[in-house]
């Protein structure tokens, strides 16, 4: 290695080990209470309480459906509401005086995290899953639209100057050769937002915005970590199947799109 990378990475080794100081980071605090997760183990591991707690089974797949009910009505009207605005934050696309503002706009939504949102719509409509849905509609239109009008800038030039030469509307322009050349980073970009939301849908019941996080918070306030256990579960299992899912639609239509062939898996 050259001096210069030395340097460099002693420089961030110093700064991570300045910042762990001024964030109270202590790996000994960690070493000396790793102990207590054998008290959560214990309940959750001992067979008595496990076959107890299966009884929580179909509660938990019920609000694990509402959670997906959530993460899908959230994301696909996400993705419908920024695609628009995708098209209008994209340099390549306009000028300046559109863009600019747009990409502002959209950075303020993205500056709150989707719990923030959440908190927000519970006091605007109250508690239940409708606040959820509100909070991952504002979060997907934020971070799916950054997404996508950074693909639709990296669109090559060519086609779109030969289109453009023959006098079609932008409208046009878009329809037939921004929309077709960024269709399949769209699909990506919608099952990673529907991958992520799910996750975040499992959180949002902390503050009360429905879904299964709202039981999974509940049970360990109360330090019934088994019952919550169950519901941990549940999401993991759901989780592993969203990213199956995911991997065969990516392998089926984003890569054969990609490279003029199709995967195949086994």
């Amino acid at each position: 290695m050259t001096p210069k990378n030395n340097i460099l990475i002693a420089v961030i080794v110093g700064l991570v080990i300045i910042a762990s100081y001024n964030v109270d980071a202590n790996p000994l605090e960690f070493a000396e209470g790793l102990p207590n997760l054998g008290i959560i183990l214990d309940e959750i591991l001992v067979l008595e309480n496990i076959v107890d707690n299966m009884k929580y089974v179909p509660s938990a797949l019920l609000a694990m459906l509402e959670t997906l009910q959530m993460a899908f009505i959230g994301t696909v009207i996400g993705v419908v509401i920024g695609l628009p605005f995708s098209m209008l934050a994209a340099r390549n696309l306009n000028s300046k005086f559109v863009y600019a503002p747009i990409r502002t706009l959209l950075a303020i939504i993205r500056t709150f995290p989707s719990i923030l949102w959440a908190i927000l719509f519970v006091i605007v409509v109250g508690l239940g899953p409708f606040a959820g849905v509100l909070a991952i509609i504002m979060y997907t239109i934020g971070f799916v639209t950054k997404l996508q009008f950074e693909s639709i800038e990296t669109i090559d030039s060519d086609p779109m100057d030969a289109v453009s030469s023959i006098g079609v509307s932008k409208f046009q322009l878009i329809r037939y050769v921004v929309i077709p050349e960024a269709a399949s980073h769209l699909l990506g970009h919608m099952l990673y937002m529907f991958d992520y939301n799910v996750r975040q849908s499992a959180i949002l019941g902390i503050v009360g915005a429905g879904g299964i996080g709202f039981f999974i918070i509940q049970y360990i306030k109360f330090f019934e970590y088994g019952k919550a256990a169950v519901y941990l579960f549940v999401v993991l299992i759901v989780v592993l199947g969203i990213e199956w899912i995911s991997v065969k639609i990516r392998d089926k239509y984003i890569v054969k799109s990609q490279h003029g062939m199709e995967v195949t898996t086994k």
